[in-house]
């Protein structure tokens, strides 16, 4: 079965989408979560057969495709993507629990869009061709369209989908462009992942291949300035879908996997541009959490914020810098995509994340401001949270490679914690005057649920961070090897 690993992790969630239409439409979320439990368990799997001691790329599966085109589906994981397997499906699983009793209308169609951008996220990371990979970078808009603009969260979430799908179909034409100039940069054009890791580029072909890398995963990273989309999106969606979407962080794994290592030269003669763009983008958030007043805004902020940290830290090109990035966003998944899940819970309750409307939400929801809490204290990199090993390590690496921007990061980092406090202040302490935070409830058994596994993975992780870290560390080392050469 190891040998079909990774093609039955995709498999699964795609044959659920297609069986939820055979089925009545009251069994369609008991079969989501069937399918979705049985994603984790391949996904464990997946982690356990790896051996992070053996092969670079493991669980391979290579079939030709598109032979015209020497185009395969190839499938394979590596240290820096196998924990992103079960972290996925795990992410998932919490965005089930916080739409279980929302979905109404259309229920079919709501958990099989759910259940493809699933199998479309995990095609993410463990493509190894670069048509493929595409083509599951593409597929995830649709099922995220769709799942804004028909179960938004308000009555802008239409137009807030249509600008998102347009941003993004814009930043997959560079994408796209680098592709096709990397396979025909080659003797016998090949869009084989191993490959073009192997093959070095010409200069100028690298130049272009990188800022075109750049600006597509950038748009999803986000980067400032192409950020834009993000705080209308994390009010307009569902929190379910904004867990996703702000706790999966695809396009900061893209520069990880695909803009650094391919274009090398490239890269190390631009860290000055790498560098300087997370830099921006981690003031920038830090200083506009300070500005919001609802705390899906200042969340996507803070992850704004942090994710530029990691992009910083990558600009030193170090095992270390690509240790701590992908420590990072594993805890993005966990931290922030928990978070998110959390103010689902609380906007089902009060009917709002805006701080102007809560307050004294502790006295009602002590669990569930808890919950919040332990998530965004890991968002913000407190010691003993999962965040803080990866946070250390790229700052770490900032202050060795860029110095002056390292001290900005610090600078930046401490107004984010601050910013987050003062928010959580407002909004779950203080007197409650709404008749809605007055009258809501706790936390229910499956809610509990989450908040256990979230609060052991936060901490477990957070003091106990060796065993992911190993996993991660010699594709780390690969990495600045092949970054170095």
């Amino acid at each position: 079965m190891s040998g079909h690993l990774l093609s039955l992790l995709l498999l699964l969630p795609l044959l659920g989408a297609v069986v939820i239409w055979i089925l009545p439409a009251r069994a369609a979320r008991g079969l989501t979560a069937l399918v979705m439990f049985a994603t984790l368990a391949a996904a464990t799997s997946a982690l356990v057969v790896f051996d992070p001691g053996g092969p670079r790329f493991q669980l391979l599966e290579r079939v030709l495709w598109v032979a015209s085109l020497n185009v395969h589906y190839q499938v394979g994981v590596d240290g820096l993507s196998v924990l992103f397997l079960p972290a996925t499906a795990l992410v998932f699983l919490g965005s089930l629990v916080a739409c279980w009793n929302l979905v109404r209308d259309a229920p079919r169609l709501h958990y099989s869009l759910l259940l493809l951008l699933q199998c479309a996220t995990l095609g993410i990371f463990c493509a190894l061709d670069t048509v493929l990979f595409f083509l599951f970078w593409e597929l995830t808009l649709l099922p995220i369209y769709f799942l804004l603009a028909r179960w938004g969260a308000t009555t802008a979430s239409v137009r807030v989908a249509a600008r998102y799908f347009l941003i993004m179909v814009a930043g997959g034409v560079p994408l796209l462009l680098a592709f096709v100039l990397l396979a025909s940069s080659q003797a016998v054009p090949t869009f084989d992942l191993p490959a073009l890791l192997a093959a070095p580029l010409p200069q100028s072909t690298q130049y272009a291949v990188f800022l075109l890398c750049l600006a597509g995963f950038g748009v999803k990273v986000p980067l400032v300035p192409l950020h834009t989309w993000l705080p209308q999106f994390s009010l307009a969606a569902p929190g379910s879908l904004t867990a996703l979407l702000v706790g999966l962080k695809v396009g900061a794994y893209g520069l990880i996997r695909f803009a650094i290592p391919l274009a090398p030269d490239a890269a190390q003669d631009l860290h000055w541009l790498l560098a300087g763009l997370g830099t921006l983008t981690l003031i920038y958030g830090a200083v506009g959490i300070l500005a919001q007043s609802n705390l899906r805004v200042g969340l996507a902020c803070a992850s704004i914020c942090h994710v530029g940290l990691a992009v910083l830290g990558l600009a030193a090109f170090t095992a270390s810098g690509v240790q701590g990035a992908v420590s990072l966003l594993l805890s993005f998944s966990v931290a922030t995509g928990g978070a998110f899940v959390f103010l689902e819970f609380l906007r089902q309750r009060t009917g709002s994340t805006d701080i102007n409307s809560l307050g004294g939400a502790t006295m009602t929801m002590p669990l569930l401001a808890a919950g919040f809490l332990v998530c965004g204290l890991a968002g913000v990199g407190m010691p003993g949270t999962s965040s803080f090993p990866g946070e250390f390590m790229l700052i770490l690496a900032a202050l060795q490679s860029h110095a002056g921007a390292g001290m900005a990061a610090l600078f930046g980092l401490a107004i984010a914690a601050a910013g987050f406090l003062s928010l959580y202040r407002k909004a779950f302490f203080g007197p409650a005057t709404r008749r809605q935070v007055l009258e809501a409830e706790d936390l229910r058994p499956r809610e509990w649920a989450v908040l256990v596994i979230l609060i052991a993975l936060v901490g477990g992780i957070g003091l106990y961070p060796g065993p992911w870290l190993e996993i991660v560390r010699p594709a780390a080392e690969a990495w600045a090897a092949g970054v170095a050469r």
